[in-house]
């Protein structure tokens, strides 16, 4: 019985996390604490949300290429420069303590958090990316790393580094967060699954969730447009705040 129960819990949250996570970013700030509770350590927890992250990748993927929304080109150039930092990130987070790993925790979200309160430059965007600059190019790398460590929110420095510097919409912006995603995490997946850091059942009862959220969050960014993604960027921004003051 109580293995059904935290199946469906976690579906519940990987539909909400997948989402959000395509929509704007932050679903990991819920699955991550979610796996943690229901008993996993930190090491595997990390490891096993790496099985939905790859669901709703592909998902999303799926979902905006069928609404004529892809550009495999550009997409995997910028997905290279990730591959390095997300190997070597996942090596770093099967190597810290649970402490350890749950203050960071803290810390990157508390950081994340006041990030927000920074005055944002007004960038004019179109339709065609700019060339891919050097300024991007090292990004990509450390976000890579992030990602491939802790993951929580790195969609938010994905969506700020493509629209700063490749000056498109944020339909396309999501675009290109989610095959980027999809290509940094699966370095990262084997890594932890040679080191025995998954829990496969809770991670497709997770995964499966995040696939049907990703799916639907990407057809409703296109139909709806860009305002539709401020409104969850703002609510995913809002949610991660009560989280860290630990007010639900």
């Amino acid at each position: 019985m109580e293995l059904i129960q935290n199946i469906l819990i976690l579906f519940i949250v990987g539909s909400f996390s997948g989402f959000l996570n395509v929509m704007a970013g932050g679903g990991s700030a819920f699955t991550l604490p979610t796996l943690i509770f229901l008993g996993l350590d930190s090491a595997v927890a990390n490891g096993t949300n790496r099985i939905a992250i790859l669901a709703q990748s592909i998902a999303a993927i799926i979902s905006f290429k069928n609404e004529n929304y892809f550009d495999i080109r550009t997409s995997l150039i910028l997905s290279l420069f990730t591959i390095p930092g997300s190997i070597t990130g996942a090596f770093l987070s099967i190597n810290i303590s649970s402490k350890l790993f749950n203050i960071l925790l803290g810390v990157i979200n508390l950081f994340i958090i006041l990030t927000l309160f920074l005055p944002k430059r007004i960038i004019k965007v179109s339709n065609k990316p700019e060339k891919i600059n050097w300024k991007l190019a090292i990004s990509l790398v450390f976000i890579g790393f992030y990602g491939g460590f802790i993951q929580v929110a790195a969609g938010f420095m994905l969506m700020a580094a493509i629209q700063n510097f490749l000056k498109v919409d944020l339909i396309r912006v999501n675009m290109y967060k989610v095959f980027i995603a999809l290509i940094f995490t699966i370095p990262a997946f084997f890594v932890f699954l040679v080191n025995g850091k998954m829990d496969f059942l809770l991670g497709i009862a997770l995964a499966s969730g995040n696939f049907f959220g990703a799916w639907q969050s990407a057809k409703i960014s296109v139909k709806k447009g860009e305002k539709i993604i401020r409104y969850f960027l703002i609510i995913a921004i809002i949610i991660i705040s009560l989280k860290l003051f630990g007010l639900f």
